[in-house]
């Protein structure tokens, strides 16, 4: 097995967690993952309370996390005592100021995971006490901002080793096979967070007909764009786009937002039935680069099994190579 600090820290067998994603990332993917030897979080995304209930009821006895949106819970954030009623393992806050909820977080006993894109959010996420901090790369399926996984990891890596020594670094963005955990361990990562490889496995909540469009889709047909937040309403802050497979519903409003935003209002039903359908075209298909590494739709176990079987056959190979053999 690959033991490292994550794994430690943790009390897990593999150094792999689930994603927090918004309407993908539901109870039943998270004990799956728990199950397979990683950590599954549930996705707290925008915040609905009764869903939110009925997820961790479906991860049953599971040791698993929850993860928010951070400026969405902020607006709403009886949601975050409402998930750490349920005593989850870990805590994840994305795209936000860490540092008003921590101190609720770390009380529970919680671990207080951080999700960064650039070296402000690190020091923001020190400053709130963070456990784990994981660094996305723009590479990433969903909401994210514009620095590559390849340099963003080492650098706060090397930020780490100088500043707060004992905060654990996750990888994450563009990651979905062993080769991806292998490097990212290589770059200096405790672990890896992998989103877009969960999103296309049988027990992500997304809708079948969008995971077969990731199955025949490359990463140079993702894109990363703002028309879906326009076309759902939410106001996120700027500095963040989201990447999805650039679809029609994209090529037609991106490069009008002002036009988009001025008709949003009478467009949101059309667009919300698109979801509904799973219409592919008209709806966004939330995943990442990692697209075009995605071949099959299988279990989260199987997942987890090959990921870290290739990267310990890779860190095997590579030794070899160190000793001349």
């Amino acid at each position: 097995m690959l033991s490292t600090r994550l794994t430690e820290r943790l009390g897990i067998r593999h150094p792999i967690l689930s994603a927090p994603m918004a309407f993908a990332s539901g109870g039943a993917l998270a004990s799956a993952v728990t199950h397979a030897g990683g950590l599954g979080l549930i996705g707290g995304g925008y915040g609905d309370a009764e869903w939110l209930q009925r997820e961790f009821l479906a991860a049953g006895n599971a040791r698993i996390g929850c993860g928010f949106i951070t400026w969405s819970m902020a607006e709403n954030p009886a949601l975050l005592a409402d998930a750490l009623a349920h005593a989850p393992a870990a805590m994840m806050l994305s795209f936000g100021d860490p540092r008003p909820h921590a101190g609720q977080i770390k009380a529970t006993g919680a671990v207080l995971i951080c999700q960064v894109q650039t070296l402000a959010h690190v020091a923001d996420a020190l400053e709130a006490g963070a456990d784990i901090i994981v660094a996305q790369g723009s590479e990433a399926g969903g909401h994210g901002a514009k620095r590559a996984t390849m340099t963003l990891v080492p650098e706060i890596a090397t930020l780490l080793q100088r500043r707060s020594p004992d905060t654990l670094l996750v990888a994450a963005g563009g990651i979905a096979d062993g080769r991806g955990l292998a490097a990212a361990l290589a770059l200096g990562a405790d672990g890896v967070l992998m989103g877009s490889r969960f999103w296309a496995c049988r027990e992500s909540l997304a809708h079948p007909a969008h995971q077969a469009v990731a199955l025949r889709s490359d990463g140079d047909q993702t894109i990363r764009q703002s028309a879906t937040d326009i076309a759902r309403g939410y106001d996120w802050p700027s500095g963040f786009t989201a990447r999805v497979i650039n679809n029609r519903f994209v090529q037609d409003w991106e490069h009008r937002p002002e036009e988009h935003r001025a008709r949003a209002g009478e467009l949101r039903a059309a667009y919300q039935a698109a979801v509904a359908a799973g219409d592919p075209d008209h709806a966004a298909v939330w995943v990442g680069e990692a697209t075009g590494l995605i071949e099959e739709i299988e279990s989260a176990a199987a997942i987890i099994e090959r990921t870290v079987g290739e990267a310990e056959a890779i860190i095997a190979r590579l030794g070899t190579l160190r000793d001349g053999r």
